[in-house]
């Protein structure tokens, strides 16, 4: 059986490093897509507008085939690496770290900045709630009246509830499988024979 499941965080968490002056502040999101990516920095942005820099790294889908790294002005490699390194020790997705930097007077050097954009990446998901998430596969159905019962029986056995239900003249609603039980719950519905199923 493969892997249906990941790891995201269940709420935003925070975390701190400071060294010779310099203050890294970390903020960690849930995020499901780039949308809400660009929001969170917008509003870290503006929050602390007077900060030197605002480095970040996401990564996305359950897969964690989207991901993007920004050094925001500090020298390449020294802010988003260390951050999109933390979230992968962490084996985190769907997943936004943003260390905001307030530049204390002394240079820490290129290592020096790297630990600590590192360090405060981890003090945040460290404080993070860490949840486990199910990939599903969305279906639509459809399906007279009479076959109500059956449709509600079936949803039963799997442990699902209808989603977005239009009971009209024509039955429809969606519904949310895990990955790993979707082929037995599409051969399911199948078999009843007076009921449609689409993937959505």
């Amino acid at each position: 059986m493969f892997d249906d499941t990941y790891r995201t965080l269940a709420a935003p968490s925070e975390g701190l490093y400071k060294e010779k002056g310099s203050k890294f502040l970390a903020f960690a999101y849930p995020v499901r897509s780039l949308d809400e990516v660009k929001v969170r920095l917008d509003s870290l942005r503006k929050d602390y507008f007077d900060a030197r820099h605002h480095c970040y790294a996401y990564i996305l889908g359950p897969r964690k085939d989207a991901f993007r790294m920004n050094d925001d002005g500090e020298p390449s490699g020294t802010g988003g690496r260390p951050i999109h390194g933390q979230l992968l020790s962490a084996d985190l997705t769907d997943t936004l770290v943003v260390v905001v930097r307030y530049f204390g007077g002394i240079l820490l050097g290129a290592s020096g900045l790297a630990n600590a954009y590192k360090t405060a990446a981890r003090d945040a998901l460290a404080h993070a709630d860490i949840v486990y998430r199910t990939i599903d596969i969305r279906y639509r159905l459809r399906f007279a009246y009479e076959a109500m019962n059956d449709v509600m029986r079936l949803l039963k056995d799997y442990g699902l509830k209808p989603l977005e239900p239009d009971y009209g003249m024509e039955c429809i609603l969606a519904v949310a499988v895990r990955q790993s039980r979707s082929v037995a719950f599409y051969d399911a519905v199948c078999e009843l024979r007076t009921v449609a199923i689409d993937i959505l």
